[in-house]
């Protein structure tokens, strides 16, 4: 499972990243997190507004901060 999180670094996609990394330890999930800081890059991927989580190549998240909850739902196996 590979999931990015797409965002200039401001507070709101650092939020983002952290509730992205909770979810996955709360899941006990083995995922290749990584952040993209890269307007170019996110243009690449589809992103139009951020944050967004991009999981496996899909945006299934865009404009918002994720909740744990949230995401625990998106990401369950």
């Amino acid at each position: 499972m590979k999931i990015v999180i797409a965002g200039p670094g401001c507070p709101r996609c650092q939020a983002t990243e952290q509730n992205v990394f909770t979810a996955c330890a709360e899941l006990n999930l083995d995922a290749d997190i990584s952040h993209t800081y890269d307007v170019r890059e996110f243009a690449k991927l589809g992103v139009r507004i951020t944050p967004a989580v991009i999981l496996d190549g899909k945006i299934i998240i865009a404009g918002k901060v994720p909740t744990v909850q949230e995401l625990k739902a998106t990401l369950k196996p």
